[in-house]
């Protein structure tokens, strides 16, 4: 399985970045290999608005089935769910640490957003 992880870095070690939208980079991952392809999330990082719709579309352009995140908003969870992509939020750690979570089956997917629209 494919599954995008929101990354203060740019490695599995880097810890989790808490915000969806405005994180610094997404680390795309086969749940399967191991292998994993970082992809900077600049553009959206400083955006006036839209942040997350825009991170939901170009995750879900990455083919990922699932996001584990620290946190995401109304707009993002709509995105990614009409991308079908399923969203695990409240992660925290490491990269590493979090999908060994989601490996374990740790992690719930969410029903919803877990905080208000422009949470920074």
């Amino acid at each position: 399985m494919k599954i995008a992880v929101t990354s203060q870095g740019p490695d599995l070690n880097s810890q989790i970045d808490p915000r969806f939208g405005r994180a610094r980079t997404f680390i795309v991952l086969d749940t399967d290999t191991d292998e994993f392809s970082v992809h900077d999330n600049t553009q959206n990082v400083n955006a006036a608005q839209g942040a997350g719709i825009q991170a939901g579309r170009a995750v879900a352009d990455l083919g990922v089935e699932a996001v584990l995140t620290g946190n995401v908003g109304p707009k993002a969870f709509a995105a990614l769910q009409a991308a079908n992509v399923k969203v695990y939020p409240a992660a925290s750690g490491t990269v590493k640490e979090a999908v060994e979570k989601f490996k374990a089956g740790a992690l719930q997917s969410a029903d919803g957003a877990n905080v208000e629209g422009h949470w920074m």
